[in-house]
């Protein structure tokens, strides 16, 4: 299963969220426009790196404070399918947690459970000379965040068997994808090494289990906790449907 929308309608305009997609596509379309050397040095001097971080290995040309890296990894990404697969997270979940936060507080809870995230891998490979890059650590603490405001809310998702000429869409509690999302995070986290996986999935479920933790302080004082969505009225032929692909 794939979500590729949600139909949890909120009044308002996500204005930090689109500023959010909107930097990291700029700052990947800025990594690619380097040359090929280059471009790989912009992600050990922006990426975050544990073992600078804890000072355990030096980089004596690095053009900002080891700390910095903790904001400035989670707008640079690895490549095409890795940017797209987060922005499509943040733009389908990003929104409702923006309005119910407001933007402000949105912006710092976002921050924050990507430092949470960064941190939670930082210290498990604490020697690592591998760059981390990605927001993939503060979208997960979105996901957190939406499972405990909207845990009813349904997501659309794509089913994708074999044959591929079976493809179909349903509607799924979002309980049910995020907490499948959670588990499979955790199963992996368990079965590849931190040293030597190639996804950071300690640091996905850092940073939902911090999403999770600091939504009651982040949101605003009427949005409830297990809030009952309300969906748009739809039929097969216009549904209500949000996202980029809804």
């Amino acid at each position: 299963m794939f979500p590729i929308s949600d139909d949890n309608p909120e009044p308002g305009v996500p204005f930090v969220t689109w500023g959010l997609i909107a930097a990291c596509v700029a700052v990947f379309l800025l990594q690619y426009s380097l040359p090929p050397g280059e471009a790989e040095l912009a992600v050990y001097h922006y990426g975050l790196i544990p073992g600078v971080l804890f000072g355990s290995t030096e980089m004596s040309d690095a053009p900002m404070p080891a700390w910095a890296t903790l904001f400035s990894s989670m707008f640079m990404h690895g490549g095409l399918a890795h940017l797209g697969g987060n922005m499509l997270y943040l733009w389908i979940f990003g929104d409702n947690i923006e309005l119910a936060m407001g933007r402000v507080r949105f912006l710092l809870f976002y921050l924050a459970t990507g430092i949470a995230a960064a941190l939670t891998h930082a210290f498990l490979v604490p020697a690592s000379t591998v760059p981390l890059v990605g927001a993939s650590g503060a979208i997960s603490g979105i996901l957190g965040a939406y499972l405990l405001l909207y845990p009813r809310g349904r997501v659309r998702v794509l089913f994708i068997p074999f044959p591929l000429i079976l493809l179909r869409t349903f509607y799924v509690p979002a309980l049910v994808v995020l907490g499948l999302w959670f588990a499979i995070q955790v199963f992996s986290g368990f079965m590849n090494p931190a040293e030597e996986a190639g996804v950071a999935f300690w640091a996905h479920v850092g940073g939902f289990v911090a999403g999770m933790v600091l939504v009651p302080f982040f949101k605003r004082r009427d949005v409830p906790l297990f809030h009952k969505a309300q969906p748009k009225v739809f039929d097969a032929r216009a549904s209500g449907r949000r996202g980029p692909w809804g």
